[in-house]
């Protein structure tokens, strides 16, 4: 994560995130389906990177432009490099935005990273994400780059999103630090109040970014899967955890809603995104992104009407040439051999 000094871009980052020394759900002894890989993060896919930016400044009375700043953007870089990579998406309700998918429809392919952040600073994210590709890689480079994934959940509870506090410097700062670590070793992810899950709210609770991986057993040929979302969606009654119902034993310390815009009810929503280095095709991972819904239903989602549930799965096992003019062989996992992938995925 990168976090920005006041006399730089004015909102330091003082995020309250897991660490060394936050225990996790397993860590508590709750029973969770699957083996997690080392870090239990999505991380864990070879080649995969994540940062954060984090604002967080000011307290009281909402005063459009100056705040609370309870906002910022989480990036991911499928492969360390900007290669592309095949992906699918797919959404359980759609009044949300994930930008870039028609184009994913019609190629299979995802070029470039995926960022997510508030609902109102989609657009200054998915620009400075072409600025930052036509500087740093030119014209040629930055073709591939020209339609951004960018996801979006209202923060407008907790944050001044009207004052629109994310920049271009931020998505910069970002992107410069993911650029060229592919061969680094995997960092865990931070988890919480942080990047775009600044300031989400996820089934009355405090929401945020959170992680997770699977790792197959070798017979199923030891494929991993990562998971990484951004949850600000969520009724508290229905909230389940390992099959308990855990919302209707915790009825109290409920979001009062002040002064802010509302939002991070259950109406709000979940970006899920899905990366795997097992070989999939386009319309396979298509079919991975369609499990997250299921696994935001077993916690107690139900997607419903206003909310902005959108998934997306990409493979990390090609990087794709696109200028390469000849013909090329890719592997396929067989259809009958992906049900340990989907329900890793769940």
């Amino acid at each position: 994560m990168v976090g920005f000094p006041r006399k730089a871009l004015g909102a330091p980052a003082t995020p309250v995130v897991t660490g060394p020394g936050t225990p996790r759900a397993r860590d508590l002894g709750i029973p969770f389906i699957g083996t997690p890989g080392p870090l239990n993060a999505i991380t864990d896919v070879t080649g995969v990177r994540v940062e954060h930016i984090t604002l967080i400044e000011g307290e009281g009375a909402l005063e459009v432009g100056t705040g609370p700043v309870r906002t910022g953007l989480t990036a991911i870089l499928p492969r360390g490099d900007l290669l592309p990579v095949f992906a699918g998406w797919n959404v359980l309700n759609g009044i949300g935005e994930l930008t870039g998918t028609e184009v994913i429809d019609e190629s299979g392919f995802l070029t470039g990273p995926i960022l997510t952040t508030n609902t109102l600073s989609v657009g200054v994210v998915r620009d400075a994400v072409t600025s930052w590709a036509y500087e740093r890689l030119g014209p040629d480079g930055s073709l591939f780059v020209s339609t951004p994934v960018v996801g979006e959940t209202w923060d407008g509870f907790l944050n001044d999103i009207n004052g629109h506090h994310v920049t271009s410097e931020h998505v910069y700062a970002a992107l410069d630090a993911l650029a060229g670590t592919g061969d680094a070793a995997p960092d865990p992810v931070e988890e919480g109040n942080v990047g775009g899950g600044a300031g989400m709210i996820c089934h009355g609770f405090k929401g945020g970014i959170g992680s997770a991986s699977r790792r197959l057993d070798a017979a199923n040929g030891g494929y991993t899967v990562g998971v990484l979302v951004q949850a600000n969606h969520g009724y508290r009654p229905n909230l389940t955890i390992a099959g308990v119902p855990v919302g209707q034993e915790i009825s109290d310390l409920m979001p009062e809603l002040g002064e802010m815009a509302r939002g991070g009810g259950k109406d709000s929503s979940i970006i899920g995104i899905v990366a795997t280095d097992a070989p999939l095709l386009p319309h396979q991972l298509k079919r991975l992104a369609k499990r997250v819904g299921l696994g935001v239903a077993i916690v107690g989602g139900r997607g419903e009407d206003a909310s902005g549930d959108i998934f997306l799965a990409f493979s990390t096992a090609y990087g794709a040439d696109l200028g390469n003019q000849d013909v090329v062989s890719v592997d396929m996992l067989p259809f009958f051999l992906t049900d340990p992938l989907l329900e890793a995925t769940v």
